[in-house]
């Protein structure tokens, strides 16, 4: 993956995640000020505060993806040869761009369906099918950095999550 590519989706997922994170603090802020001056909480925070944590989740999922920061199991990694660990790692990131792309298929089904049906959320009646549809190409970002860290080996990408 070209460097400016990297740039580009640690700007626009950075942005995403860190604008969600920063309206769940607004917003729990203000409402636990309401709770406690006034007696009066904001009507569906916690909707709201789901919505925009799936926001948070699944934009950090490609950065997590890109960066390796996800959960690592590298005991054994010290003793196996570089073409095991070479091999290993691709195998890896293949199942995992395999999965995230079943789940970003299965995500898009979703919001059609959601979309087709109207779908909203019980109290604040927002519609769901956006979100659903983001899950959906958030995974699939996330699955297409995994098909380019398959194919390309660094001798220290154990440390940056190459394996699990």
């Amino acid at each position: 993956m070209g460097p400016k590519l990297k740039k580009i989706l640690e700007i626009l997922c950075g942005t995403l995640a860190g604008a969600a994170l920063f309206a769940i603090m607004v917003l729990t802020f203000f409402d636990v000020s309401g709770r406690k001056f006034m007696s009066q909480s904001i009507t569906g925070s916690l909707e709201l505060t789901e919505l925009l944590m799936v926001v948070v989740i699944f934009a950090a999922l490609p950065l997590v993806s890109l960066k390796g920061e996800h959960v690592l199991f590298d005991s054994l990694d010290g003793i196996m040869p570089r073409w095991v660990r070479q091999i290993q790692q691709g195998l890896i990131h293949i199942v995992c761009a395999a999965l995230l792309f079943g789940l970003a298929y299965l995500m898009w089904q979703t919001g059609s369906e959601f979309a087709s049906t109207g779908e909203t959320t019980a109290q604040l009646k927002i519609t769901k099918a956006p979100f659903i549809y983001g899950m959906g190409i958030l995974c699939g970002l996330a699955a297409m950095v995994h098909l380019v860290k398959a194919f390309v080996f660094k001798e220290d990408n154990a440390s940056e999550g190459g394996t699990v």
